[in-house]
């Protein structure tokens, strides 16, 4: 592929709503926002999307859009946006904003891969279908039961993401409800979302540990230092670095303290980034799995992408929130059927998405 400059760009808004509330860790919402990036570049199209929660990036959609347009895209102008190094200097330029340079990033990755005519998920080396996993959101205990019942007994899941950090008991009983609905045979693991003091951790990863929970996720706001490395050495289950993981130099702070387990999220951090973690874990010897950004169909189409090219993730993908959503502006494209997404042939996504359910910003 030859020297590849942006012709031009568009940043779309839409709002899907969710089927039920959603309480996140820090948030409540019934529909979520996102943005996509539409780069066109010698007749072909990249397309990306991102997230957009006040409390997740700090940006509102507008103040996003303008970090984008203003800033991010048009430092471009010079560069072969095929060639990820070029890209990343670039960026390096400004600072902070992983969400919106994951974007940008993701965007180019779709571009190029259009340019070749391949399905990017092909372009990254990938594979065509990929294993998935439901994560069951706060609520009352018994409807986190019967939810995880029905996902399980409707589309094959092996594997359930359980969001913990409503009280020990509560937890507790959570975990006990919905191992009763699903069987033994379904793999929980438990994303506290930082609920806990670190004090608290040792009695938390025991309570998982006694109700089968096989992996921790952030039960308490890590940090790589002294403490988490002994807290390591003395859980009796794995404990999986999500949320202050969020670059390559984090994480090689993280591995360096021991951690044993990463969550990569191509959809807040860029395939780029979220590529060169994974690259560091593998020479730690450190499992990694895909996490989840509360993706529409069209973000769990790209993120999925990079998901299938993962060597060995020890846990399966977790990019199936976009199933929590009435609407979508990428219809019937991304399936779940027996726990698994069959991730297609089309290498235009363009032709896929019903534009006229977004807005022009």
């Amino acid at each position: 592929m030859g020297w590849m400059k942006i012709d031009r760009f568009e940043l779309r808004h839409y709002q899907l709503p969710y089927s039920r509330p959603v309480r996140w860790f820090n948030s409540n919402e019934d529909a979520a926002d996102f943005i996509a990036l539409r780069l066109f570049a010698d007749g072909a199209v990249g397309i990306a999307e991102s997230t957009i929660k006040a409390n997740w990036c700090g940006l509102s959609v507008r103040a996003f859009a303008a970090l984008v347009g203003d800033l991010l895209v048009p430092a471009f102008d010079k560069i072969d946006i095929t060639d990820p190094s070029a890209i990343d200097a670039a960026l390096a330029v400004f600072p902070s904003n992983p969400i919106a340079k994951g974007l940008v990033q993701n965007a180019c990755a779709a571009l190029a891969a259009n340019a070749s005519v391949q399905p990017l998920w092909q372009s990254l080396g990938g594979k065509d279908n990929v294993e998935v996993s439901w994560c069951v959101t706060r609520q009352p205990p018994e409807m986190m039961a019967k939810e995880a019942e029905s996902m399980v007994a409707q589309y094959g899941f092996r594997v359930l993401k359980i969001k913990g950090g409503q009280g020990m008991e509560v937890d507790r009983t959570a975990l006990r409800m919905i191992s009763a609905a699903v069987g033994k045979e379904v793999e929980l693991t438990v994303d506290a979302n930082e609920a806990y003091t670190m004090q608290e951790c040792p009695d938390y990863l025991k309570l998982l540990h006694d109700e089968g929970v096989v992996v921790a996720e952030d039960p308490y706001k890590l940090t790589p230092d002294k403490a988490f490395s002994d807290l390591l050495a003395a859980t009796p289950l794995p404990i999986l670095v999500d949320s202050p993981c969020i670059s390559a130099k984090q994480a090689s702070a993280f591995l360096d303290a021991g951690a044993t387990a990463i969550s990569v999220k191509p959809g807040r951090i860029g395939i780029h980034e979220a590529g060169a973690i994974v690259a560091l874990a593998g020479r730690h010897g450190a499992d990694i799995c895909s996490g989840m950004f509360a993706e529409s169909a069209l973000g769990t189409l790209i993120s999925l992408s990079f998901s299938s090219a993962l060597p060995a993730p020890f846990l399966p993908a977790e990019q199936t929130f976009f199933m929590m959503m009435r609407e979508q502006i990428l219809d019937g494209v991304v399936t779940v059927e027996n726990g698994r997404v069959a991730l297609g042939s089309d290498h235009n996504l363009n032709d896929l998405i019903d534009w006229t359910r977004t807005e022009l910003i």
